[in-house]
């Protein structure tokens, strides 16, 4: 593929202060792309931006409707316009199902789904203004399956995936595209929060793991699949669910 698939374009990134956020905001950025990058995480942000030239962004809490608002229309301002948004921002971890408070579910409901509902009715007025205009929401082999002790978690990430699929099919018609990728385990700081307890049953902390002789992904493995599907390259793939897994689900 030739380099600076992006050049002149403008991609709005959730959830870029680490991991795979971060990643894909680089990548994004060493293809020639304006880098709006947003977080809550201030600090983990601002080491994104300074890692980035010409990056702009700021603190934003994706579950509020009034904060996407607001970082959406400054990087409008800044740089002119949109073509890209890029959900990446999401939480989660391993717990019992009688153990989950309201609270805990709302919260993970807030950010992995919410979240994305606030960004792309945000997004696309601006969009649908640019040729190829398109959106990449990272959901997980978690929408794809059931995975014991993350109940709250997999109910986000099916939501998220159909979601994805409802806007690909509302607005192909004019133009716009929507796309998920399904990553398995990465190599970032939220799987910390996916860590097996000891006393969960043996044979269903196994179904989380890579097959033998694999292993997790490291982020930026994860963020050429989302550059791939926001670029021209894949202007004819639409509604679909990447699955980057090395092949956990085959």
């Amino acid at each position: 593929m030739s380099r600076a698939r992006f050049e002149g374009r403008t991609v709005f990134v959730t959830g870029a202060g680490s991991g795979l956020g971060r990643a894909t905001a680089k990548l994004f950025a060493g293809e020639g792309a304006r880098v709006f990058a947003v977080d809550v995480n201030g600090a983990g942000l601002e080491e994104t931006m300074q890692s980035i030239s010409g990056a702009d962004g700021r603190v934003c809490d994706v579950s509020s409707s009034a904060a996407v608002k607001a970082s959406i229309a400054a990087a409008v301002a800044r740089f002119g316009g949109l073509d890209v948004l890029v959900n990446v921002a999401g939480i989660g971890r391993t717990v019992r199902f009688e153990e989950i408070e309201e609270d805990e579910w709302n919260r993970i409901i807030a950010v992995n789904l919410t979240g994305p509902f606030h960004t792309t009715q945000a997004a696309i007025p601006h969009l649908l203004k640019r040729p190829g205009g398109n959106i990449v929401n990272v959901s997980s082999i978690a929408g794809l399956r059931g995975q014991a002790y993350n109940s709250h978690y997999c109910a986000s990430k099916a939501g998220l995936l159909n979601f994805t699929r409802a806007i690909a099919l509302e607005f192909t018609s004019r133009g716009l595209r929507a796309n998920c990728v399904c990553p398995a385990g990465m190599l970032t700081p939220l799987l910390n929060g996916f860590r097996p307890h000891p006393d969960f049953e043996q044979r269903l902390i196994a179904y989380y793991s890579p097959p033998v002789d694999k292993k997790m992904a490291e982020p930026e493995e994860v963020a050429h699949g989302i550059l791939f599907l926001a670029s021209d390259e894949a202007k004819m793939v639409n509604g679909a669910a990447l699955v980057i897994d090395s092949g956990t689900l085959a």
